[in-house]
């Protein structure tokens, strides 16, 4: 009994132990989320205005752009899927992949070949375990993202997206991306980054008003050569914003399971801990009891 005994107070300070890190990670991961939420909304306006400024040019003009023109039958298409660095944060990574793997998949039955791109250390190992192809990846940021990691990321993929299709470049470029809801709800989601939906992007900005008039200089295809990359890097950057977010409301989420299972587990250990020394007790009393009946049974003998 009394190895059990060790057995349980030990395993009852290992959980302990646990329950302290999962805690303070917990803590830490609220903490971050509202740095997070904070940066999404710092980001809107400048995003929204982006938006509009695009829409205008592209729609009140006659200006043609490489980055606006439907392609004709578009061959090769790339996804862009942002994960996180680090584990503990539940399904958040697991349902990105997911949801990257069935856009994959619906491009593909299109007649597209697909080129896979990657945020975050989740996604490179997952890819990489699977032998699956990778055209570029980034890592290191996704839990504190900056318009310079989106700019890199931006970069690299309009680069894919101009150049011609038989020299390995892009038709299409997709991005996957999880939505900051609440602190309950992160949705993984998809959207087409170029060629630029016009049609969207203009009921969208729309619903803030009527367009500014706006003169160009020195003229709407300058114009847009400035903003469309613009553009591109708000939409990436914001996509990385909103799954920064999630991340951490993910870890937070998860960590708080972990730490009520961690009380659970130690109540049910420390009831078992009592059991057993309850019983080492009765034994020790048992073997008292016994060792003083046979004591006076010899005592009465010799008498």
């Amino acid at each position: 009994m009394g190895a059990q005994l060790r057995v349980y107070k030990r395993r009852i300070r290992s959980v302990t132990a646990t329950k302290k890190i999962t805690k303070a990670m917990e803590m830490i991961s609220a903490s971050r989320i509202m740095k997070a939420q904070r940066a999404v909304a710092a980001s809107s306006p400048y995003a929204n205005e982006l938006t509009r400024a695009v829409t205008a040019v592209a729609t009140r003009s006659n200006a043609k752009h490489p980055l606006t023109e439907e392609p004709v039958g578009a061959t090769r298409a790339a996804v862009l899927v942002v994960t996180a660095d680090r584990g503990l944060a539940g399904g958040y990574s697991s349902n990105a992949i997911k949801a990257t793997l069935e856009l994959t998949r619906r491009l593909e039955s299109e007649g597209k070949a697909v080129d896979t791109y990657i945020i975050g250390r989740k996604g490179v190992s997952y890819f990489g375990f699977r032998n699956l192809p990778v055209a570029g990846s980034w890592v290191g940021f996704s839990d504190k993202p900056t318009y310079q990691d989106a700019k890199e990321a931006a970069a690299a993929l309009i680069d894919a997206f101009v150049t011609e299709t038989s020299a390995g470049g892009v038709d299409e470029l997709h991005i996957v991306s999880t939505e900051f809801v609440s602190m309950l709800t992160q949705n993984p989601v998809e959207a087409r980054l170029l060629p630029l939906s016009l049609a969207e992007t203009e009921a969208n900005a729309e619903e803030q008003g009527p367009f500014p008039l706006y003169d160009f200089e020195p003229s709407a295809e300058g114009v847009l050569d400035a903003l469309l990359p613009r553009y591109v890097e708000s939409r990436i950057y914001n996509a990385l914003l909103q799954s920064a977010a999630s991340e951490h409301a993910a870890r937070r989420r998860a960590m708080k399971s972990a730490t009520d299972n961690a009380g659970e587990l130690i109540k049910s250990l420390t009831r078992l801990a009592n059991t057993a020394r309850q019983a080492e007790i009765t034994q020790e009393i048992s073997e008292i009891v016994g060792g003083a009946s046979a004591l006076a049974d010899a005592t009465a003998g010799s008498d």
